[in-house]
């Protein structure tokens, strides 16, 4: 029951909005970014121009990606990172 309401609220979040964003902010390619989450470029390509939605485990994935730049040595990358997180995950933030 806890893993249905936690996977509502993954679904429930605007993900395509940030992808471009948290890929741009790790400096990679679609295809780089695609291979640091497990998934193929189409994937990525279809997230980035709103033709698909990840599925929960990739939004984890893309969770613990901003949380990991948050910690970052550069002060714009945290600041992007936690202002992505807390826009796009603010309740499990």
């Amino acid at each position: 029951m806890v893993l249905m309401r936690s996977q509502a609220k993954l679904h429930s979040v605007d993900t395509n909005s940030f992808i471009r964003p948290l890929r741009e902010l790790c400096g990679l390619t679609q295809e780089q970014f695609a291979a640091k989450l497990g998934v193929t470029v189409v994937t990525v390509n279809r997230w980035e121009n709103y033709r698909a939605k990840p599925m929960p485990l990739a939004l984890r994935q893309l969770k613990a990606l901003l949380k990991e730049i948050s910690q970052s040595e550069i002060e714009a990358d945290q600041a992007m990172a936690e202002c992505l997180l807390k826009k796009y995950f603010s309740k499990e933030y």
